[in-house]
């Protein structure tokens, strides 16, 4: 499965990040096998998306002490990933698609993943791509206040929406969740309003800060869920 980009957006910026491990369905490179498996209880989707090779794994080391080099990369290698899945949600099973970007060799202090997730969700939402976010050793709870598995690596999956439940994992962005719920993609390019360069995307981000909630300051998109 495989498909050209549809969008001006440069490759990741070599040095930024190194390959370590192309689209595979079964990489060598981590050992997610048993994190998925134990995953699969909270999410209904995962384990037949497995089952039929639509769950992939991109694997990229952090080769680079510049933090806004490595998230330039990070932020175009979820792009490379989100053009990957548009043409396939379309296909049979493609709701079961995903494209799930790890990162390895984080020693930079912060956290990588915050700004490329927050540009990504809000370019990609509105044609009906859900981008998660997954910090190594993170320790979440579903909805029903059960512990998931923290992940043994930090990655980005990229997927696409499902209209009928993913707007409630976007309460803190309630414009991004109305047009997740009637999202459909007309094969935009979701560059034609903006450069896609890093700076220029990373500024535009910085203007799309999570609304306030009453009797609580305002979160910054490090935050974010």
């Amino acid at each position: 499965m495989t498909t050209g980009p549809r969008t001006g957006a440069p490759r990741t910026p070599a040095g930024a990040l190194r390959l370590v491990e192309a689209q595979t369905a079964e990489p060598r490179a981590v050992d997610i096998s048993g994190y998925v498996d134990a995953v699969s209880a909270h999410c209904p989707y995962l384990a037949p998306s497995v089952r039929r090779g639509l769950t992939m794994w991109t694997v990229y080391e952090v080769t680079s002490d510049d933090r806004e080099f490595v998230e330039a990369g990070l932020f175009h290698a979820g792009v490379q990933a989100a053009e990957w899945v548009r043409p396939l949600a379309a296909r049979p099973h493609g709701a079961l698609v995903c494209e799930n970007v790890v990162l390895l060799g984080d020693t930079i202090a912060g956290r990588l993943l915050d700004w490329p997730h927050w540009a990504l969700k809000h370019l990609y939402g509105p044609v009906g791509l859900m981008v998660g976010k997954f910090h190594h050793g993170e320790e979440r709870h579903d909805r029903e206040d059960r512990p998931i598995p923290p992940p043994p690596y930090s990655f980005l999956p990229v997927r696409p929406a499902v209209r009928a439940r993913d707007p409630r994992f976007l309460a803190d962005t309630p414009d991004l969740a109305d047009a997740l719920a009637v999202a459909e993609d007309d094969g935009r390019d979701v560059f034609a309003q903006l450069s896609p360069d890093w700076q220029a995307v990373k500024a535009w981000s910085r203007s799309l800060l999570v609304p306030p909630r009453p009797a609580r300051q305002r979160k910054p998109p490090a935050e974010a869920r």
